[in-house]
């Protein structure tokens, strides 16, 4: 009698343990498949992006590059501050937001547009401008990305370190390399950093969640 329970009780455990063995790999498989997709479909705008721009003069303005992928979504910038730019306002975008430039990331392999939106859909689209005067402009510029376990758009962040490098090309063609000097974390509360003084310099501001989501991963950048 007590064999037979304590069989049953093994059984179950055993049903248990391979349950959440398929369920873990289940969630780790969907996150890889979600992260290649997203890698693909940026990969794809970035080459279509980069040929628009060399083939595009000073005198032209920017004709629109759409992704093969469209999924239409609210394109009103909702950021703290709106950029500053004198330039002409961008036509370029991707999956329905518009695209103020692109950035990279060569340690951590990242390349991304950089969305003039930042809205929950926008976040999970791609990383999005939050606060300052602008790609490549004067004066500190922020942008925001998603923490995702599978590394996906601002999930190796916590892997750079002082003198990495950052690249920013703006809808004009300039691309401006970037080297990493101050990372921090603080709490979600804390702006103070969004308008540091610059001293007239280029800088940008990478900003995402800790591993825990409790804090903010911040990472300071300038023109080098």
């Amino acid at each position: 009698m007590f064999n037979s329970k304590y069989s049953n009780l093994l059984t179950v455990l055993l049903v248990v343990v391979i349950i959440a063995i398929v369920g873990l790999i289940a969630f780790l498989g969907y996150d890889i498949y979600r992260k290649f997709y997203i890698d693909k479909d940026a990969n794809d705008f970035m080459e279509r992006y980069e040929e628009q721009i060399r083939n595009t003069t000073v005198e032209e303005k920017p004709t629109e590059v759409t992704n093969t992928f469209i999924d239409p979504g609210n394109d009103t910038l909702n950021s703290i501050g709106a950029p500053s730019s004198n330039k002409p306002a961008s036509q370029y975008t991707y999956k329905g937001f518009t695209v103020l430039g692109t950035i990279e990331i060569p340690k951590s392999n990242v390349k991304y547009p950089v969305l003039n939106s930042y809205t929950p859909k926008a976040l999970e689209t791609a990383v999005c401008y939050y606060y300052g005067p602008g790609l490549n402009e004067v004066g500190n510029t922020t942008i925001a990305g998603h923490n995702y376990r599978s590394g996906a758009f601002f999930g190796k962040n916590k892997k750079l370190v002082n003198g990495d490098i950052i690249y920013i090309t703006d809808n004009s063609g300039k691309k401006v390399k970037y080297t990493i000097y101050n990372t921090y974390t603080t709490t979600p509360n804390d702006g103070e950093y969004l308008t540091r003084d610059t001293a007239g310099k280029r800088e940008i501001s990478l900003t995402t969640c800790t591993d825990d989501s409790k804090g903010r991963l911040i990472i300071w950048a300038r023109e080098s």
